[in-house]
């Protein structure tokens, strides 16, 4: 279970590449090429993200999976702050400790029924 818990965030980390591409295609004039090629980008990554989704699920409950799926949230506040300068606040640091602190109790719930 605790590996395909890391394949699936592995997986989450791979689908929060989309946020990447889509600020960037917004910054892009419609229908440009750099516009083009950002959505084509993000459209791969969910193509890639829908195969991986369909072989997790397989592996995991889907109440595990989807309550992980809150990490994507963590993971557009890291791009934020690393690649757009976005601030970083106490409110974001606790929204993130809150968001952590579900998915541990959820998947440690879901841990120790498999057992």
């Amino acid at each position: 279970m605790k590996r395909n818990l890391f394949y699936l965030h592995i997986l989450l980390l791979v689908y929060s590449l989309t946020e990447i591409f889509s600020k960037l295609a917004a910054g892009a004039s419609f229908p440009s090429m750099k516009f083009c090629a950002f959505y084509g980008m993000v459209l791969l990554i969910l193509f890639v993200y829908a195969l991986g989704w369909q072989q997790i699920i397989k592996q995991i409950p889907l109440s595990t999976a989807f309550a992980n799926k809150a990490v994507t949230t963590i993971w557009g506040t890291v791009w934020g702050v690393l690649l757009f300068h976005e601030r970083f606040s106490v409110g974001k640091l606790i929204g993130i400790l809150i968001i952590v602190a579900g998915i541990l109790l959820f998947t440690a719930e879901g841990v120790e029924a498999d057992e």
